[in-house]
């Protein structure tokens, strides 16, 4: 799938991760577990933010100021109501250039969308773009290898990539960051979230 077909399916999907029925406790304690290593509030974005506020809403409690970049454009339609204070990127962060260094990156079930030839440098800009102490969060799948794949799981198309856990964790050591946490938090599905920090 192209981005933009994915931006497709995330347009049909964002009234329902805006309504009631989306959890919006979805990633907010491993959020949680990953703020407690920040060393600094500043800025934070949340890369593939989606349309329910959810992790924006715990960035400003937690006292960062914080953007939004999404590749869909009805996501982004329904965020910035939710959050019309905020600033938010309609784009595709494989060339997205970063507009600062952040001391937050989150980047919650978006960047495995990335086709594999573009997983590496992509983790590579955004890990590159957390200032010294920063953190990151982010979701891969748990295999040992690399390895693409189209599913319809959420109800339509979307292509999901990942580098492998070995791969990955040599990318987060050359982009000069050490791995704080990795987690199976939904085992035995393969779904894996990742804290990383830069030294």
């Amino acid at each position: 799938m192209t981005p933009d077909e994915i931006a497709s399916s995330y347009d049909q999907l964002a009234d329902h991760w805006n309504s009631d029925a989306f959890p919006r406790s979805n990633g907010i304690a491993q959020h949680e577990r990953a703020i407690a290593f920040a060393e600094q509030r500043g800025n934070a974005i949340d890369i593939g933010c989606g349309s329910s506020g959810r992790i924006i809403d715990l960035l400003i409690d937690n006292g960062f100021s914080v953007e939004g970049l999404d590749i869909s454009p009805r996501m982004l339609e329904l965020a910035r109501r939710r959050h019309p204070d905020v600033e938010f990127h309609l784009a595709d962060i494989r060339n997205w250039p970063l507009s600062t260094e952040y001391d937050f990156i989150s980047a919650w079930d978006s960047i495995w969308h990335v086709p594999l030839a573009d997983q590496e440098p992509v983790l590579t800009k955004i890990l590159q773009g957390l200032k010294r102490g920063g953190v990151c969060i982010f979701t891969t799948g748990g295999l040992d290898a690399a390895e693409e794949k189209t599913d319809t799981a959420m109800g339509l198309p979307m292509h999901y990539s990942v580098l492998g856990i070995p791969r990955m964790l040599e990318v987060i050591s050359e982009s000069q960051c050490v791995c704080r946490h990795l987690e199976y938090d939904q085992y035995p599905e393969l779904h894996v979230y990742v804290i990383v920090q830069r030294v």
